[in-house]
C-alpha cells in the first residue's frame, strides 16, 4: 500500500514544488508533507479526562485505527513513507491531548478497521468513517466534519455530474464497502429501472491506481471524499470535481471518531472535540487542510445516520 501511494505523492509534487511542503493545496495553502509536522497542539483537561474509563487511563494512551491508503489531506503517509499524517491523524492527536491521553497512530485497511475496534485492538476509529443507522448497532459516534462526496474526472471535459441520469452507462471508480459505493449502486439501479444503462463500477483501493486509471481513460470518474478529490485536483492540475453531494444523498451525512459501543469513550471523546471546537484549535487544524467547509458547529453523539439499505 505504502510504495504505489508514495509514487503519486511524488508524480504530483514533481510539477508542484518540493515534497515537504506543496504550494498548490486548496485555498493557496502551503501544505507540509513532512514526517515533522509540528502539529497543533492542546491541553489536557482534567475534567473531561476524569470521564475516560479506568482501563484506558491505566495504560495512558488511545490507540487510534484509520486506513493509511488515502491520499492528502484524509490520513495517509509522509514523505518518509512512514509517518502517517493528514487531517484525521491531527484531529486524533487533539483529542487525546484533551484526554490526557498519548495517541498511538495505527494503520488498517478500510475492512481490518473495524475489525480492529470489535476486537478492541483499536479504542476508537478517525478514518473518514460515516454515521450510519447500521453502523450504530455496533459502534458509537462524536462528529467531527461534514461528510461531502465528489466525482473527480479528467480535466477539461463537459460532463457534469447533478443527478443520477448523470451517470448512466458511465465507468465510475469507488472504494468497496463505503457510502459512495451504495450511492452508485442505488443510483445505477434507479437508472436502469428507469430504462437507462447501468454504471460499469469499477473498485480501488488505493488512490494511486484510480488516479492512473483515470489518466490513461479506463474509467470516467472516481467518486470518494471531497477533501481528496479537490485536493488531488488544485495539485495534480489533471483532474477536476465535476460534482459534490452529500455522503448522505437524501440527508447530510457526517463524518465521526468511531468506537466500539458502550466502551465508555464516546462520552469524553465528544466533550473533547466541543472543548476544541471553542477555542479554535479545531478551527486551526481543518484550515491547515484547506477543511474549513466541512467544519461542524458541535460535536453530535450518534446523530440520525445514513438509513439502512
Amino acid at each position: 500500500m505504502r510504495k504505489p501511494l508514495l509514487a503519486a505523492l511524488v508524480l504530483v509534487l514533481a510539477a508542484c514544488g518540493t515534497a515537504e511542503s506543496e504550494p498548490a493545496a486548496p485555498g493557496g495553502l502551503n501544505v507540509n508533507l513532512g514526517p515533522d509536522q509540528n502539529r497543533v497542539t492542546a491541553q489536557k483537561d482534567d475534567k473531561i479526562a476524569s470521564k475516560v474509563p479506568e482501563k484506558f487511563r491505566t495504560k495512558g494512551e488511545l490507540v487510534i485505527g484509520g486506513s493509511a491508503g488515502t491520499a492528502p489531506p484524509l490520513r495517509f503517509y509522509a514523505t518518509d513513507d512512514r509517518t502517517v499524517i493528514g487531517v484525521e491523524t491531527d484531529i486524533a492527536t487533539l483529542v487525546a491531548d484533551v484526554l490526557g491521553l498519548k495517541p498511538k497512530l495505527e494503520v488498517a485497511s478500510w475492512e481490518n478497521l473495524f475489525v480492529g475496534l470489535d476486537s478492541g485492538n483499536f479504542d476508537v476509529g478517525l478514518s473518514n468513517i460515516t454515521v450510519t443507522e447500521a453502523r450504530k448497532e455496533k459502534y458509537d459516534f462524536a462528529t467531527y466534519r461534514l461528510d461531502t462526496l465528489a466525482f473527480e474526472a479528467k480535466k477539461g471535459g463537459t460532463w457534469k455530474v447533478a443527478e443520477p441520469k448523470d451517470v448512466a452507462g458511465k465507468v465510475i471508480a469507488v472504494t468497496s464497502g463505503t457510502n459512495q459505493e451504495k450511492i452508485l449502486v442505488d443510483w445505477s439501479a434507479k437508472n436502469v429501472a428507469a430504462g437507462l444503462k447501468a454504471t460499469d463500477i469499477k473498485y480501488f483501493q488505493n488512490s494511486s491506481d484510480y488516479y492512473l486509471a483515470l489518466q490513461s481513460g479506463r474509467i470516467d470518474a472516481y467518486l470518494g471524499p471531497n477533501p481528496t478529490s479537490a485536493y488531488h485536483a488544485a495539485t495534480s492540475g489533471q483532474t477536476e470535481v465535476i460534482g459534490n453531494f452529500s455522503g448522505g444523498a437524501s440527508v447530510q451525512g457526517k463524518i465521526a471518531v468511531t468506537t466500539k459501543k458502550d466502551n465508555g469513550l464516546i462520552t469524553p471523546v465528544q466533550e473533547a472535540l466541543n472543548q476544541l471546537i471553542a477555542n479554535g484549535k479545531y478551527a486551526e487544524v481543518l484550515k491547515r487542510w484547506g477543511l474549513s467547509d466541512e467544519a461542524v458547529p458541535t460535536s453530535e453523539i450518534n446523530p440520525v445516520g445514513l438509513p439502512k439499505t
